[in-house]
């Protein structure tokens, strides 16, 4: 009878024991569960640390990508500013050396204008004497020209030139007056064969003569002769096909040489 209170009290002490135990593995359970979530707590900001610090590169490795392509767009405007700027001073040097001689070329052109009109005229008075007032004209008209600039002035001299140089190579025809000494002055037709031949007929074709630069007067053509200067005048006038004329020439072949020199 006394042993019953005893395993009473021996079962009492056993369930406390168990008790103790139940609780212990509950705080082991709830410390473990802390650890965990402190855990992903701390793998979480670890990461989220690796995700910005690779956004952080990406944005870096964008930004220096710009800042080359920015770069090569920058030589090569560079290099194409480089080139104009060269060109240009190339320019401005060219310029700046026609403004040193353009004083210079300035004070030469009365000169140039003089020489030249001269020369036009000395050649035109020696010359076969055809349309020789209306040339004159030509060149009197050229520098005269009303408050005109030399170099306009040189300009239509030039072109007084270029049509005498074009006698040269043309055959004309035209009615004129004709005066010779102990003569009446007359209407008759004038042929010129370039700078060659300057020859007339008269109407009624009795009559012709060829300039002769040697004696600087006419010279009568016989019968055949003043035939060709008809032919040559029709020639001229687009009336019969070209062809060879036969006549005596107003010049030598020394005075045709000296002329082309």
């Amino acid at each position: 009878m006394l042993k019953r209170p005893f395993f009473a009290l021996g079962g009492c002490l056993l369930a406390g024991v168990l008790v103790s135990a139940s609780l212990l593995a509950s705080d082991e359970t709830v410390g473990q569960a802390s650890q965990s979530v402190e855990a992903q707590q701390a793998q979480s900001a670890i990461q989220q640390q690796i995700d910005t610090a690779d956004e952080e590169t990406r944005a870096a490795l964008e930004e220096l990508r710009r800042l080359e392509r920015e770069t090569r767009q920058m030589d090569a405007a560079n290099s194409s500013l480089s080139g104009r700027l060269a060109s240009e001073a190339e320019r401005q040097q060219r310029l700046s050396r026609a403004l040193d001689t353009l004083s210079d070329t300035r004070a030469a052109l009365p000169l140039i204008e003089q020489d030249m009109t001269q020369q036009l005229i000395r050649w035109i008075e020696t010359d076969l004497p055809f349309l020789r007032d209306e040339r004159l004209a030509r060149v009197q008209t050229a520098q005269a020209g009303s408050g005109a600039e030399s170099v306009e002035r040189i300009t239509d001299l030039l072109e007084a030139w270029r049509v005498e140089l074009e006698y040269g190579r043309t055959i004309d025809t035209w009615r004129g007056r004709l005066a010779i000494e102990d003569m009446p002055a007359r209407e008759v037709e004038y042929l010129r064969v370039g700078r060659i031949g300057f020859y007339y007929l008269s109407p009624d074709g009795r009559e012709g003569g060829v300039w002769d630069v040697e004696s600087g007067a006419w010279q009568a053509l016989n019968e055949s002769a003043r035939r060709e200067v008809r032919n040559g005048l029709r020639i001229a006038d687009d009336q019969r096909t070209p062809g060879l004329l036969r006549l005596p020439l107003s010049i030598t072949a020394d005075e045709q040489q000296g002329g082309q020199q």
